[in-house]
């Protein structure tokens, strides 16, 4: 841990949520007929959040970006499974039971997004970063970090998309260090690895998770430069798309994609479990990601040498999208 204070870190990073929620809800309903309705909400055990979704657009079907500041007290059982899912995660024991011991606070603050367009041909992406602490009952600090990243779903691939996407987030990185995206490209795609379909989700972007081995003010200004990077990448490739003709062959591949998103969320998300066993949870805001409409189709396989199999042949392999 590279540092045992972070004085202002969590205004800091609620500050950050929030301007980059309207900034990012802009830039988005300007390119739709329909606005993002804002619904905030309370939750009793401490903070609470915005969600400001889009349903029913002429280019998105379904847009989410949320905010959430919640604090409160972890229970022994919700210590013991993130435990499971955080090795940063260093809290006291009781000396008697050898558990986690009751009493450890909280905070965690983030954003996450996911944007389902109605063009087959535009690509789903996914959007997340956060800041979570803890802290005892004394007020003495025990554990930080920062999580974070953003992945792109095309239903079909333009390899023009897959390398914007994933040099502005390479750019992003750099200006940290540039060591970073590789590392963090990889486990993107180790992370979103649906492992009962044996394919990944999309065609990755970054992903990190449990950062403190930095001053939290350079986590904070990365995470800063990423979410900064997003906006023009993702509008770039909505631009190109998302007026794009399709025929209802393509928009029934892009439903059982979509169900292949869903599976993932529901199955193997970790942020998705976490929040749905957080007390007090707005089950409303952990499912946005979900899309209106998908599709299961038994044992289907598209033919090959088509659009369809090339994009099935790249989930399953994934590339590397930046120097090749």
């Amino acid at each position: 841990m590279a540092s045992a204070h972070t004085p202002h870190m969590r205004e800091r990073m609620e500050e950050l949520v929030r301007r980059k929620q309207r900034e990012i809800t802009a830039a988005f309903e300007a390119i739709d007929t329909v606005k993002f309705k804002a619904d905030s909400w309370e939750r009793k055990e401490g903070g609470g959040g915005t969600s400001c979704v889009l349903q029913h657009g002429t280019t998105f079907e379904k847009a989410g970006v949320n905010v959430s500041v919640v604090h409160g007290e972890l229970s022994p059982a919700a210590v013991s499974a993130m435990r499971a899912e955080h090795k940063n995660l260093h809290l006291p024991t009781d000396p008697v039971t050898g558990q986690p011991a009751a009493g450890v606070r909280f905070f965690a603050c983030g954003i996450s997004l996911v944007m389902h367009p109605v063009n087959p041909h535009a690509p789903t992406v996914h959007l997340n970063y956060r800041y979570f602490e803890t802290w005892d009952a004394a007020g003495k600090p025990q554990t930080w970090w920062f999580g974070g990243g953003s992945d792109l779903t095309p239903s079909y691939l333009y390899e023009e998309d897959a390398r914007l996407f994933h040099a502005a987030h390479k750019a992003a990185l750099d200006r940290t260090d540039p060591a970073l995206y590789p590392r963090f490209k990889k486990w993107c795609d180790e992370y979103f690895w649906i492992k009962h379909r044996g394919e990944s989700r999309g065609i990755g972007g970054i992903f990190y998770d449990d950062a403190d081995d930095r001053e939290p003010e350079t986590l904070l200004r990365m995470a800063e430069d990423c979410l900064d990077a997003f906006v023009p990448a993702y509008k770039t490739i909505m631009l190109r798309r998302k007026d794009m003709p399709y025929t209802a062959a393509e928009h029934e591949w892009q439903q059982i994609r979509r169900g292949r998103y869903v599976e993932f969320n529901l199955v193997l998300d970790r942020g998705t479990q976490f929040g749905l066993r957080t007390p007090g949870s707005r089950v409303e805001s952990i499912l946005m990601s979900l899309p209106v409409t998908a599709r299961w189709e038994y044992d289907h396989h598209p033919a090959e040498g088509t659009r369809e199999a090339a994009l099935l042949e790249v989930l399953r392999h994934p590339r590397e999208w930046v120097g090749e």
